[in-house]
C-alpha cells in the first residue's frame, strides 16, 4: 500500500489548488494520510480525489475540518500497521519517547504543527513528520512523505522534496 502523508497545507493561503509536484505523488497513492493544519474542508475534498483521505484536526483548523471527519487523533490499522496520529507532538526533546508512551500500540506515529520534517526510529517505532508541501517556513524546501506498508509491515518511508 502507498500512502502519502501531508501536513500544514494551510488552505487557501498556502494551498491555493493542489501543486504539480505534489499531484505527482498522490496519483499513485491508496490512502493520504493528512496531520492537521488543513485550515479549509476544499483542500480535503481536492485530496479525496485522488484516494481517501485520514486526517487530524490542527490548530489552525476550524469547525468545517472537525465536520469534514478530522478528529484530534486517530489511532487504527494501515495494511495491518498499527498507527497513529496526531497534530502536535510537543516539544523536540523527548519526542519519540513520548509518543511512544501516548500510542503504545502503534508502530508508526504521524504527527505535524512543527512544519520541519522529521523521520524517526527507536526501539520498533516509526515517528514521522512529513513537513510541509506549501508553508515550509525555514526549511529550504516543501516536503511530503511516503510510506510503503504491506502485511503489518513499514517497508518504505521517506520524505520527499516538493518545492
Amino acid at each position: 500500500m502507498r500512502v502519502v502523508v501531508l501536513s500544514d497545507t494551510h488552505g487557501p493561503r498556502f494551498w491555493k489548488r493542489c501543486p504539480a509536484a505534489v499531484a505527482d505523488h498522490l496519483r499513485s497513492a491508496d490512502l493520504i494520510l493528512h496531520g492537521g493544519d488543513v485550515c479549509v474542508a476544499p483542500v480535503l475534498d481536492e485530496l479525496a480525489q485522488y484516494a481517501p483521505v485520514t486526517v487530524v484536526r490542527g490548530n489552525n483548523d476550524g469547525e468545517d475540518v472537525a465536520a469534514w471527519g478530522a478528529p484530534d487523533v486517530v489511532e487504527g490499522e494501515i495494511a495491518g500497521l498499527p498507527f497513529a496520529m496526531i497534530h502536535d507532538s510537543g516539544q523536540k526533546t523527548g519526542r519519540t519517547a513520548r509518543m511512544r508512551r501516548m500510542f503504545p500500540a502503534a508502530r508508526l506515529i504521524v504527527f505535524g504543527h512543527s512544519h520541519i520534517p522529521w523521520d524517526e526510529q527507536e526501539a520498533g517505532v516509526r515517528v514521522f513528520n512529513p513537513g510541509s508541501p506549501t508553508e515550509k517556513r525555514r526549511q529550504p524546501h516543501g516536503t511530503l512523505g511516503l510510506l510503503d506498508i504491506e502485511d503489518g509491515e513499514l517497508l518504505d518511508a521517506r520524505i520527499v522534496e516538493v518545492s
